[in-house]
């Protein structure tokens, strides 16, 4: 009975701050798992988007360090996306924060050769494909990522979110 009592507490409390949006990553009600082999989720999914994003494939999935990764998507912009439009990026170790910055989605776009897509970006069906690769060097830990992409008049393009792992290495 007590420890029933103890279960009860726990998921209730649980629940409570994970919709109070106190433990981090999104509340679960709120995103949706993009199509494919990766552990990608869209978020703010009541929000009008301009990028609706079909399909991602990683490879390998989950990532590993001192590899490769390729990275193919598809998906269809609604909206002409003009220069001026931005990204503002968190991640997560666990629950420290490493990294919250903001970009410029343009120059990303240009500086990464995403398949030579560039701003403005035309309304239309897009599949790309990119390779990166992944350190060895990368620590060992559950990281926690969101990217959410604004236009110059601040309309959501679209918001990702996700978590990978990287297991210690014995």
């Amino acid at each position: 009975m007590q420890l029933t009592y103890i279960f009860v507490t726990i998921l209730t409390l649980y629940t409570t701050l994970s919709r109070a949006n106190i433990l981090p990553g999104p509340p679960a009600t709120d995103r949706r798992p993009i199509h494919g082999d990766s552990p990608l989720y869209q978020c703010d999914i009541y929000e009008r988007q301009i990028l609706n994003i079909e399909n991602v494939d990683l490879s390998p999935n989950p990532p590993k360090r001192n590899s490769k990764l390729n990275i193919t998507a598809s998906g269809e912009a609604f909206k002409e996306i003009k220069k001026g439009a931005y990204i503002d990026i968190v991640v997560r170790l666990g629950y420290i924060k490493l990294l919250t910055q903001t970009f410029d989605l343009c120059d990303m776009l240009e500086d990464e050769d995403v398949e030579g897509l560039r701003c403005p970006v035309q309304p239309g069906k897009y599949n790309l494909a990119k390779s990166v690769d992944i350190p060895a060097e990368v620590p060992p830990g559950r990281y926690i990522f969101s990217a959410r992409a604004y236009t110059v008049d601040d309309e959501l393009i679209t918001c990702i979110t996700g978590e990978v792992l990287f297991p210690a290495t014995y």
